[in-house]
């Protein structure tokens, strides 16, 4: 069976243009380079990707079918909750393919092909519409753009910090420029406290706090941070009556 014809090969390619991409750079391989590392001729890889670029945006693919994944599932939550599970969704994505996030924006090339520019920029611009909700004004849908946009920088600058680390620092940041994570129905309820934390978590925050409660390494104080509400509401909610 040749080259041409191994089921294997095409994977192999670009398991091989990956790792030359991160270490030196698109524009610093060439087709004959990620050949010669298989094994294969020019030709060979020739058959399976006419472009560098080309390459690269198979590479992307993964990045793209999660982000559309995870706005499509925060579009189909209730209203009050489609901003932090957009937020959140798309910052776990980014969290989840750093590596290849960090690869696609450092080899921008890659935006020249059309589909992959058209179809991220389809998918964040629905994930904008359902950070800023129905009917935003300018400055809501400027803040939204902020928000969404604040979630990629960190994760590809900030590469030697632990994700859960990351993530929930990146979460304060977003909730200090848009507000704590609470809905149209729980506006009246979320009276600020003396400094200003709301005395409210949806279910959202919930499952959240449960999930950080268990990683001992922990505390309270550290997970009301990370909520941005105070060390009371965390108690509250973490109750065995709660």
């Amino acid at each position: 069976m040749s080259a041409k014809t191994q089921p294997e090969t095409r994977d192999r390619i670009l398991e091989t243009a990956r790792g030359l991409f991160a270490s030196q750079g698109c524009q610093r391989t060439s087709i004959r380079e990620i050949a010669e590392q298989l094994g294969l001729t020019k030709t060979a890889v020739l058959y399976h990707f006419s472009t560098k670029v080309e390459i690269l945006a198979e590479l992307a693919a993964p990045l793209l079918d999660d982000l559309d994944a995870a706005v499509k599932t925060a579009s189909r939550a209730p209203v009050s909750q489609q901003r932090w599970r957009t937020i959140e969704g798309v910052l776990d994505v980014y969290l989840a393919h750093r590596q290849l996030l960090s690869l696609v924006i450092q080899n921008m090339a890659v935006f020249a092909q059309e589909q992959v520019f058209g179809r991220y920029f389809a998918i964040m611009t629905r994930a904008l519409e359902l950070v800023v909700g129905p009917a935003p004004e300018v400055g809501e849908r400027v803040r939204g753009a902020q928000v969404t946009a604040m979630l990629s920088d960190p994760v590809i600058l900030l590469a030697d910090l632990p994700t859960e680390d990351l993530r929930r620092e990146i979460l304060i940041g977003a909730r200090r420029l848009y507000g704590p994570m609470v809905g149209p129905s729980q506006k009246s309820a979320s009276r600020p406290r003396s400094k200003g934390r709301p005395a409210v978590m949806d279910e959202t925050m919930v499952a959240r706090a449960h999930s950080l409660r268990q990683n001992d390494s922990l505390t309270v104080e550290q997970i009301a941070a990370s909520l941005g509400v105070s060390r009371a509401t965390v108690y509250r909610y973490l109750a065995p009556d709660s």
